[in-house]
């Protein structure tokens, strides 16, 4: 039997809003996944090196600020430069869909909108994220 698959999921920058991101990462675990959530206020930094502690195979961040260029930009450019590009990089929150095209250029595999469900957020972490990463 193979590990469960690990997701951190995160709330970065200085958004103070963490119920969605709880609910996602209570229905991973409960979905038999292995969850680390980071808590609130986390920079990019502090988001890739508990992914790398945690040997997670995902990454998934909440955005409710408006910020998400820059907080999904800068926490794939220190995916790469710590040689962990293949962890798998999704999120959601408040991003407007003429973004969505840019974050999946810059290596955000997914993007969940407002509507979204648990259940479809679960089925494609479990389609989309390599189980022995």
């Amino acid at each position: 039997m193979s590990a469960p698959i690990r997701v951190v999921i995160a709330k970065p920058g200085l958004d103070g809003h963490d119920r969605g991101a709880k609910v996602v990462a209570r229905a991973l675990r409960d979905a038999g996944m292995e969850v680390i959530y980071t808590g609130l206020h986390q920079t990019p930094e502090q988001i890739v090196e508990a992914a790398l502690q945690e040997d997670a195979a995902a990454i998934g961040l909440s955005i409710l600020s408006g910020a998400h260029m820059t907080l999904f930009a800068k926490l794939v450019k220190l995916l790469e430069e710590r040689d962990a590009a293949d962890i798998v990089v999704f999120g959601g929150g408040i991003i407007p869909d003429d973004d969505i095209p840019e974050l999946e250029r810059l290596g955000v595999a997914k993007i969940f909108t407002p509507g979204a469900t648990t259940q479809e957020i679960v089925e494609w972490v479990r389609a989309k994220v390599p189980v022995d990463a």
